[in-house]
């Protein structure tokens, strides 16, 4: 199950840098996201990626329900959640024109039945969040839209993983990537937990694996890196063009130059990973006959003599019989003279 004709498949997930970007340049909501998706394009990022929601259909405003939770004010949480929540159909639909103009793709989060609803419209590919992992009535109705999907699965057990695709495949016969995330922002590198890409492509063989990276972007990207070699072919990270730019995420974001690094990365992976099946090179085929070895006498050995175990030794170069062959050498009779060192070939016994 394939769901994008690329490896590894980039998504920039610009979540809520355009919001940030247009208080600090006092531009409009919707030129701060083209900008940022222009940004995205030019680094040579596959796809984009929003969340579409109405904060009053995802957060309870009730107060008690949050008990035993860091939240002192149901009001100014969901104020904090809502200010966000400035795009809706119209303007998702014109971002998606946008991206298919330039040949990206442009994906959206839906975090409610209504925004699952009207994105339908515009968009190829449904992501589902790590919050909604055990949401079943949401995941279907997802995938009775027959769109593949990106499932994340911050946070989630085997169990929950396996129960999210039951449901799935229950109504559906669409494509999915498992996303390994970790719903901890920013998150410790030591929390990666990369291997997590292997244990979920042993466990779910014939789907596609990803990986949504909420580290902070090192130096050289290699946790998106080693991300793409453990086997995760979509890869989605949080995208700034300013990493200096006040917002919740950007501290854990990667910016144009990071994309530069990464993709210099998987230049110089496909570079070195090369072929899968064991097979020498040519490169190779010169030390093969320098560096093996073959039979040699170990004594002179007279016209005549039959040639005994204790009459053979195995040394450079790999240019005579192989060792492997040595029961085809011992018990036969020298047909000429074979000085000690030299090599035993079969013109020279019968």
């Amino acid at each position: 199950m394939i769901v994008f004709n690329k490896k590894p498949f980039l998504i920039a997930d610009i979540s809520i840098n355009f919001y940030n970007l247009a208080q600090e340049e006092k531009i409009s909501y919707l030129d701060a996201a083209k900008y940022l998706i222009d940004e995205a394009r030019d680094c040579g990022i596959d796809a984009v990626m929003f969340q579409s929601y109405l904060a009053e259909n995802v957060l309870s405003r009730d107060l008690s329900a949050y008990e035993g939770l860091d939240i002192d004010s149901i009001n100014s949480y969901f104020d904090d959640f809502k200010k966000y929540d400035v795009f809706g159909v119209g303007e998702y639909k014109l971002l998606a024109e946008y991206c298919h103009s330039m040949g990206m793709v442009f994906l959206s989060t839906p975090l409610d039945f209504d925004s699952a609803d009207y994105l339908d419209e515009f968009l190829d590919v449904y992501q589902i969040s790590s919050s909604d992992i055990t949401n079943i009535p949401f995941i279907q109705h997802i995938a009775k839209k027959n769109k593949p999907i990106l499932l994340s699965t911050g946070a989630a057990t085997m169990i929950e993983i396996k129960n999210a695709i039951k449901a799935i495949e229950d109504v559906s016969t669409v494509d999915v990537v498992i996303m390994h995330s970790i719903l901890s922002f920013p998150t410790d590198h030591r929390d990666a937990n990369l291997l997590m890409i292997k244990d979920l492509a042993q466990n779910f063989p014939e789907y596609e694996i990803g990986y949504s990276d909420h580290t902070q972007a090192d130096d050289d990207m290699m946790v998106l890196t080693a991300a793409f070699n453990h086997g995760a072919n979509v890869l989605e990270k949080h995208f700034t063009f300013d990493k200096n730019l006040t917002s919740d995420d950007s501290c854990y974001a990667m910016d144009p130059d990071d994309v530069i690094k990464f993709k210099r990365n998987i230049l110089f992976l496909s570079k070195i990973n090369g072929r899968m099946n064991k097979q020498p090179l040519i490169c190779e085929s010169y030390a093969r006959k320098e560096f093996r070895k073959s039979i040699v006498a170990d004594r002179d050995i007279m016209k005549g003599e039959i040639i005994d175990e204790s009459d053979i030794a195995f040394k450079r170069p790999g240019m005579g019989i192989e060792p492997f062959r040595a029961d085809e050498v011992i018990g036969k009779t020298a047909t000429e003279d074979i000085l000690k060192d030299s090599l035993i070939t079969f013109d020279k016994i019968g």
